[in-house]
């Protein structure tokens, strides 16, 4: 029976999965679906600050019994904001503020600092340098800044326990802070991190940005065991790591350390994840604490063993833009697995980036140097 005229033909399985095999033979992507959210590719500096609204200061110290820091985003007139909290031992501030539905559903700052316990004295800084400048909740005869913090664990880490970030990191820092492009490393909350502090982004074809900033000093390891490689390595985008394969002897050399024997932190514990996954798309809060969830169980992508008893892994979510309209579960979808994603991929650059500071981890690529031999310096 012929077709009406008009009638739209239908190709059945076999002529779908024949396209294809013919569009994978030719080296061509086949085409996504429509309507469907993709990724375009890291943002132009492949940091944090791509968000625009959103600026990053770190105050550090590695001198006179130091080794410690303290990393603040700053957003001034406020973002949207969550969080999740997995693991046994959190150090937090604020965060039940955070919970969807109450009075205040905005942020003027995010604090990650080393320290452990006393290292949320820095968010006092930061309330301080923002009352200064009337950045906050206005109430009569003021304003009062809303700043969320979480710490992780480096005491002693610098010879000296205590030596630790207090209320002046925390000014230091906010003051500090701009736009420019963030660099991984030993900076900020990275300094005294078992594997310092990363940061990614990326930009989905819906226009939207999601990036992340990270604070890695995990009880577990982000080097998978069997190839020293990153866990992570498999989120690449582009070339951004550049990594492959190091020797056998390289690899076999660090066995006993599992991708870190040269810690060298007089036993310091370490443990604790802490981290920011922050969009310009409009969320509600409830949907900034979803993204800031789904970000946070993703670190199972590129740290294992995660969220032991004894870590603090703390994941916070911040939209700059007021949420002004209802995203469709295509777009939020996006944006949170975009979020888990540019995580994982703020962990892999924090362990490639850091280097030995003083008494610190030995850095990846001096570690196995064989495998950083593509990385430009």
């Amino acid at each position: 029976m012929m077709p009406r005229q008009g009638m739209r033909r239908t190709a059945g399985p076999g002529a779908v999965v024949a396209l294809l095999a013919a569009a994978a033979v030719a080296g061509a992507q086949p085409p996504a679906p429509p309507g469907r959210v993709t990724v375009v590719g890291p943002g132009p500096t492949n940091s944090i600050t791509d968000v625009p609204g959103l600026k990053v200061g770190h105050f550090t110290r590695s001198d006179s019994g130091y080794r410690s820091g303290t990393t603040v985003i700053r957003t001034e007139q406020g973002a949207t904001a969550g969080y999740s909290q997995m693991g046994g031992a959190p150090g937090t501030k604020e965060t039940d503020l955070l919970k969807p539905g109450g009075q205040v559903r905005a942020v003027q700052a995010i604090v990650l600092s080393g320290g452990s316990a006393f290292g949320l004295d820095a968010a006092s800084g930061v309330m301080q340098w923002m009352e200064e400048r009337s950045f906050g909740v206005r109430v009569m005869g003021g304003v009062v800044p809303i700043v969320p913090a979480a710490i992780l664990m480096d005491l002693g880490r610098g010879g000296d326990f205590k030596k630790r970030p207090d209320a002046s990191f925390g000014y230091k820092a906010a003051d500090a802070a701009s736009a420019a492009p963030v660099k991984s490393g030993r900076t900020g909350v990275g300094m005294g991190a078992g594997w310092g502090m990363g940061t990614a982004s990326v930009k989905l074809s819906n226009g939207y940005t999601v990036a992340a900033i990270v604070g890695l000093n995990p009880a577990g390891s982000p080097v998978d065991p069997r190839t020293c490689l990153p866990l992570g390595l498999y989120l690449e985008l582009g070339n951004e790591f550049s990594l492959v394969p190091p020797k056998a002897e390289e690899c076999q050399a660090a066995a006993t350390g599992r991708g870190g024997p040269e810690d060298g932190s007089d036993n310091a514990p370490r443990n604790t994840t802490i981290a920011l996954v922050a969009t310009d798309a409009p969320l509600f809060d409830l949907e900034a604490g979803r993204m800031a969830e789904i970000a946070n169980a993703g670190l199972a992508r590129s740290i294992r063993p995660i969220h032991g008893i004894g870590d603090g892994d703390t994941v916070f979510g911040m939209a700059t833009t007021p949420p002004d309209k209802q995203l469709g579960n295509g777009d939020l979808q996006a944006i949170f697995n975009a979020a888990a994603d540019a995580l994982g991929r703020a962990v892999v650059h924090a362990v490639i980036q850091s280097e030995k500071v003083g008494n610190s981890r030995l850095g990846y690529c001096q570690q196995y140097p064989s495998a950083c031999v593509n990385r430009k310096p």
